[in-house]
């Protein structure tokens, strides 16, 4: 799986497309600028959303759901990397 850092996301971050598989209550606390919103249980379902020719940097709480989101996205044909430590690790800003 491949992974990148927090603070490398946010040195990145105009770069990035940033997937946010978090609840809708923790994202309404604050999300990296410009994230999709999908939540992990609503993944397989929204899928259709997401373009295979965009790789994504999947955020969630502190790494363990998205972690599980890139496994499902890339066994889907998508391009896709773990953000470690999710927002636990962000120290960017927020929207």
């Amino acid at each position: 799986m491949k992974e990148i850092l927090a603070k490398d996301v946010e040195k990145k971050l105009n770069q990035l497309t940033v997937l946010d598989v978090r609840e809708v209550a923790e994202v309404a606390e604050g999300k990296i600028p410009n994230a999709l919103h999908i939540p992990l249980g609503l993944i397989e379902f929204r899928m259709n959303e997401l373009d295979k020719n965009v790789e994504y940097t999947v955020v969630c709480r502190s790494g363990g759901r998205s972690s599980q989101a890139v496994r499902f996205l890339e066994n889907q044909g998508f391009k896709v990397q773990n953000m470690t430590g999710g927002m636990l690790a962000w120290e960017g800003p927020t929207e």
